[in-house]
């Protein structure tokens, strides 16, 4: 398939700069992808939408704040934004300045944190943090949130708490699992009391989550590797929820993309590792019967994974809805919930 072939007309004005009022206050587009079937809703309603037995499966990352702006030694301005944490000291980054940093100059960034270009690896940077304190904490008092580049507000606190779901623990994405930014804290114990089970994995998105695919051919591009943790409680929960005829459902691509990386030898297994998994059309899922998602840009990824779990057609015609009925799209916007094309 062509990356044309997952293209889309969107207004400027339907991608969302802010979030809903409340968490749960987006409106939420359900899709069968066996018949093709659009209904609209809202995110509140979810919990209507499902019976007892049924598990979601969330990311539990959090969002660093891992955009940190300088300048080199000789005074050049710099911006860095962490892409992985490697130790307490060492991180590679994306670095963008007038010319690039060599191996062995100093970064300054907030005119208190000092780093070192260690080496160069592709297009990501290595460097290392100076002094005692950990990077972690460095990043937490110097840093900003990294807000998705179609935003285009400054982050404040506000985006501190609302770019963050309210179940983030276990630090390390540069960018947030959207889907699971519609809930709050009642509507998971809502869930919990209605007898729908809850699970997690871990996936630390990466911003090449943000980069478009720049081949014509879908199958020469190459994704960005990013690390995911699959706990054997969650797989006992999923075996426990199809043993019992019930659907698991992914909260988010992302929980999608670490539960499919765990079962590529075709069976479901606990442990963590490095996925480059890219999931398009003709793609034979092994783990979910259920997506939740939001709304995403087009020629992307994430598009081509969601046109391979509902079927290309019947995503493109969500689409065109969501466009017509004023849907907004991507981080802050609006979701979808769709049942897997068979």
């Amino acid at each position: 398939m062509r990356t044309e072939d997952f293209n889309f007309y969107l207004p400027e004005d339907l991608i969302a700069q802010f979030p809903a009022p409340e968490r749960r206050a987006s409106r939420l587009l359900r899709l069968d992808g066996n018949s093709g079937a659009l209904s609209d809703a809202w995110f509140k309603d979810l919990p209507n939408m499902l019976v007892p037995g049924d598990l979601l499966i969330f990311n539990d990352t959090r969002v660093i704040k891992a955009r940190l702006l300088g300048q080199k030694e000789s005074g050049g301005k710099v911006e860095a934004l962490i892409e992985r944490i490697l130790d307490e000291h060492e991180a590679l980054a994306h670095v963008r300045a007038s010319h690039a940093p060599k191996p062995g100059q100093r970064l300054i960034f907030a005119d208190a944190v000092e780093a070192e270009m260690v080496e160069r690896q592709g297009d990501l940077f290595r460097l290392r943090f100076l002094g005692e304190k950990p990077l972690l904490d460095l990043l937490d008092e110097y840093g900003a949130l990294p807000l998705p580049p179609y935003i285009q507000h400054n982050p404040d606190e506000f985006d501190e708490n609302r770019y963050q779901t309210v179940y983030a623990r276990e630090p390390g994405a540069v960018a947030a699992p959207t889907a699971g930014l519609h809930f709050d804290d009642a509507m998971l114990e809502e869930l919990k009391n209605q007898g729908i089970g809850i699970a997690h994995v871990t996936l630390h998105v990466g911003a090449g989550t943000f980069q478009p695919v720049r081949v014509d051919n879908i199958a020469e591009h190459r994704m960005h590797s990013e690390r995911y943790n699959v706990p054997q409680a969650t797989v006992d929960a999923i075996e426990a929820t199809r043993a019992a005829g019930r659907t698991v459902t992914a909260v988010g691509t992302t929980a999608m993309r670490a539960l499919e990386s765990a079962a590529r030898d075709g069976q479901l297994k606990a442990g963590s590792g490095e996925t480059d998994i890219f999931i398009t059309p003709g793609y034979q899922f092994q783990v979910v019967e259920r997506l939740l998602t939001n709304f995403h840009l087009p020629k992307s990824t994430l598009l081509m994974l969601v046109s391979a779990f509902a079927g290309v057609e019947n995503i493109r015609e969500a689409y065109r809805h969501a466009v017509e009925q004023r849907y907004r799209f991507f981080s802050y916007g609006d979701a979808m919930l769709i049942e897997r094309k068979r």
